[in-house]
């Protein structure tokens, strides 16, 4: 009988690696019901106000990529503009020098302000022209800068509500439309950045003037 007995006891060994695998998924879900994204999930509150914050964020986003686009066109027509310019007068000057080869340089020389003055003329147009387009660059670029700026504070306050959860004040706005102070005291030199600005359009004005008497140097010589 104690035979019998003995067989119906049946010692059954604990697995430590499963013990451990249960311990390490009760911690996980209990990481995460405490986890900041659970928090603001079972909050109406934090759980609107982040909706709406990512909306708006992903709302920057599109401007910001309109506008980047939007600079980058413009760049490229102040690039043809400029072109265009210098192989207009290219041709200008082709035309006029064949047009005084083989004629006497008298009769030319006393009609030297008509091509002179034609190419002033379309040397103004194009320093309007590339000067409209340089101004709307940088008021175009103004406006990307203070969207990127919008979009970093309220994308700091995304992830402060992200790290915080329910402890996120909701009366907390983020600073759009607001410039940041800088820590750093810029010292800017305003004919500088004026200069480096419109650099295209001083170069332009700068050929223009050197074309007018250019004219009258290739029809009447010295």
């Amino acid at each position: 009988m104690a035979e019998m007995a003995n067989t119906h006891i049946v010692e059954i060994p604990v697995d430590e690696e499963h013990q451990h695998k249960l311990s390490s998924a009760l911690t996980t879900i209990t990481a995460i019901q405490n986890h900041p994204l659970m928090e603001i999930s079972q909050s109406p509150g934090h759980l609107l106000l982040r909706k709406l914050w990512q909306r708006e964020e992903d709302l920057f986003n599109r401007k910001i990529a309109v506008k980047a686009s939007r600079l980058d066109s413009i760049k490229t027509q102040i690039f043809q503009l400029s072109c265009f310019f210098l192989v207009f007068h290219g041709l200008f000057f082709n035309v006029l020098f064949t047009s005084s080869v083989g004629v006497r340089q008298h009769h030319t020389c006393k009609k030297w302000w008509i091509p002179s003055i034609v190419s002033l003329s379309t040397s103004l147009v194009f320093v309007f022209l590339v000067q409209v387009k340089l101004c709307r660059y940088w008021k175009v670029g103004k406006q990307l800068q203070r969207e990127r700026n919008d979009n970093r504070a309220l994308t700091r306050c995304i992830q402060e509500l992200r790290m915080k959860g329910e402890s996120f004040d909701l009366s907390k706005e983020p600073h759009i439309g607001k410039r940041m102070k800088s820590s750093s005291v810029e010292i800017k030199w305003k004919p500088l950045t004026w200069c480096s600005q419109y650099l295209v359009t001083i170069v332009i004005v700068c050929i223009s003037a050197l074309v007018f008497p250019f004219c009258k140097f290739m029809l009447c010589g010295f």
